[in-house]
C-alpha cells in the first residue's frame, strides 16, 4: 500500500508538472500567432470571404442543376417495357411466306431472298423479299444483255483504259491499263469472273458511249417490269445500283434467253492472255456450284460490296422444276453457296417435286 501510494503521488506531481510546462509553452505560441493574425491586411481577408462565397454559390447551382432522382418500382418497369418493346421489334424484322404447295422452311442463312418458279412465276419461298436492295455485280448481267441487245462484234477489240479503273472503291483488277481483248472476252470474264474492268470496257463502248448505255440499261429494266430498280454504272461497284428480288428474278430469267450469258457466265475458268503478263492468266468462275455435277445451272451471278453483302442469283434445274433463285446480303464468304444448296434439299425433300402444271399456286404466310 505504502509503495503504490508513492507512485501514485509521483505520477499526480509529474503530470501536473508537465500540464504547467505546456500551458508555459502555448501562452507564448498563442500570443504570438494572435499578433501575427492582427498583422494580416484587410485586403487578404476580404479576398478570403470573396472566395468563400463563389464556392458556395457554385455549389448551388451545381445542386440545382443536378437534382437528385429517385429509382422508382414504376421507373424500372418502364424501362423494362421499353426494352421488351425494342425486342419485339428486332424480332419481327424478318418477314418469310411459302407457296402452299411446299412443305417446311429451307432454312437460309442470307438477310432476303426469294424462290420462284420459272415457268409459272409462283414464288416458291420469301424472305424479306419486297424489299429494294443494292444489288452490287448481279449488275453485269443488265450489262450483258443491253451489249448483247445493240447486235456489238463479239470480235471487236477493245482496249482497257484509266476510264475503267476503279477510283470508287479501289478495287484491284489483272487486266492492266493497255490490255486489249475481244468484247466476247470481255464479256466472258465480266459474268464469270465479275471483272470490273471489263464489265466497264464493256458498257463504255455501248453505241453512243457510257451514257448512252447506262440509258439503255434502265430501258431495258422499265421493259422486262423491274419497278423498283435502277442503274448508275455497268459493273456494280456504284451502291446506287438497286433493285427488288421480284426485279431480280425478272433480270435472271431474261438473262436465260441469252445463249451468250449461259456459256459465259457458267463456265468453269479460261486462260486469258494480258498486257504486261509474259504467261496467260487463268480466270476462275466466282460461283463454285457450277463444278458441282449435281447443279443443272442455266445463268448464274455473284456479287459483292459492302452496302449489299454476298449475293448470288441463279437460274437452274431443281428436280422437274425450272427455278429461280435470289439471294442477297449473306453474311459469311460460302452462306450464299450454302443457302443455294439448302434449298436445293429443301426442293428435294419437301415431297412436292412435281411439273409446274400440278402445282396449286398459293402463298402461305409463316
Amino acid at each position: 500500500m505504502a509503495v503504490a501510494l508513492v507512485l501514485t503521488l509521483t505520477l499526480s506531481v509529474g503530470v501536473g508538472a508537465t500540464n504547467q510546462a505546456d500551458a508555459a509553452t502555448t501562452a507564448p505560441n498563442k500570443a504570438r500567432v494572435s499578433q501575427q493574425q492582427a498583422k494580416r491586411p484587410a485586403a487578404v481577408k476580404k479576398t478570403q470571404v470573396k472566395r468563400a462565397q463563389v464556392k458556395r454559390v457554385a455549389k448551388s447551382r451545381h445542386v440545382a442543376k443536378k437534382p437528385v432522382r429517385r429509382v422508382t418500382r414504376a421507373r424500372v418497369a418502364a424501362a423494362g417495357a421499353a426494352a421488351a418493346t425494342a425486342a419485339a421489334v428486332h424480332q419481327t424484322i424478318t418477314y418469310e411466306t411459302r407457296s402452299s404447295s411446299m412443305l417446311g422452311r429451307p432454312g437460309l442463312q442470307s438477310r432476303a431472298a426469294l424462290v420462284m418458279d420459272a415457268d409459272t412465276g409462283e414464288i416458291l419461298y420469301g424472305k424479306n423479299s419486297n424489299e429494294t436492295v443494292p444489288i452490287a455485280s448481279i449488275t453485269k448481267l443488265m450489262t450483258a444483255i443491253v451489249v448483247l441487245d445493240a447486235g456489238q462484234s463479239m470480235h471487236e477489240i477493245l482496249t482497257i483504259t484509266n476510264d475503267d479503273v476503279d477510283t470508287l472503291r479501289h478495287s484491284s483488277s489483272r487486266l492492266r491499263v493497255g490490255t486489249r481483248l475481244p468484247r466476247g472476252e470481255m464479256m466472258h470474264l465480266a459474268l464469270m469472273s465479275s471483272e470490273n474492268r471489263a464489265a466497264s470496257a464493256l458498257i463504255r463502248n455501248y453505241p453512243g458511249g457510257l451514257q448512252a448505255g447506262l440509258r439503255a440499261m434502265n430501258a431495258k429494266a422499265a421493259e422486262l417490269g423491274m419497278t423498283s430498280s435502277h442503274f448508275y454504272d455497268g459493273t456494280g461497284l456504284n451502291g446506287g445500283n438497286r433493285a427488288s428480288l421480284f426485279d431480280l428474278a425478272k433480270m435472271v430469267k431474261a438473262a436465260n434467253t441469252y445463249p451468250e450469258i449461259h456459256d459465259y457466265s457458267t463456265s468453269s475458268s479460261a486462260m486469258v492472255s494480258v498486257a504486261g503478263y509474259r504467261n496467260q492468266l487463268r480466270y476462275v468462275n466466282t460461283n463454285p456450284l457450277v463444278n458441282n455435277s449435281g447443279w443443272d445451272i442455266g445463268v448464274t451471278k455473284t456479287g459483292y460490296i459492302r452496302e449489299a453483302g454476298k449475293c448470288l442469283v441463279m437460274q437452274a434445274r431443281i428436280g422437274a422444276t425450272n427455278t429461280v433463285l435470289v439471294l442477297m446480303d449473306s453474311w459469311g464468304a460460302q452462306t450464299r453457296v450454302g443457302d443455294a444448296n439448302r434449298v436445293k434439299h429443301w426442293m428435294e425433300t419437301s415431297g412436292r417435286l412435281v411439273t409446274s402444271s400440278e402445282r396449286r399456286v398459293g402463298d402461305h404466310r409463316l
